[in-house]
């Protein structure tokens, strides 16, 4: 099994060294995400919400560009906040976003995240 770098304009790129995702056999590794608007490379406007629905655009276009079924695909996520007094409201969010088969969770309060967002998710998927 050879490693396959999965890359889409619907995500935000980045100049750092990984991938905005990467397919290891049936398994699709998604790397961090905060709710940046990846046409213009801000973080977007709004409350946690609207926020936790960027991360979450991001998350499905690389499930996406690898051939997959956007958040359906997803097994498992993991949320990092700055603040767990917002986790509810990103919980709200997040709850509209799956159906079906909800992914394996962890989240976990961090001190800080790149570019100083206040919510970040990575995932793993496994897309058709």
């Amino acid at each position: 099994m050879t490693p396959r770098r999965v890359r889409t304009d619907d995500a935000p790129r980045t100049d750092n060294p990984y991938s905005q995702a990467v397919r290891a056999g049936d398994a699709l590794y998604v790397s961090g995400y905060g709710p940046v608007d990846p046409d213009t490379g801000e973080e977007v406007e709004g409350d946690i919400r609207e926020q936790t629905d960027r991360v979450l655009d991001n998350i499905a276009a690389c499930v996406e560009a690898a051939g997959g079924d956007g958040l359906d695909d997803v097994v498992k996520v993991t949320v990092y906040v700055t603040d767990l007094d917002e986790y509810g409201r990103v919980n709200e969010a997040y709850g509209e976003r799956f159906s079906g088969t909800l992914p394996a969770r962890v989240c976990v309060e961090v001190s800080r995240l790149p570019g100083d967002v206040r919510v970040e998710m990575d995932a793993v998927a496994y897309p058709e």
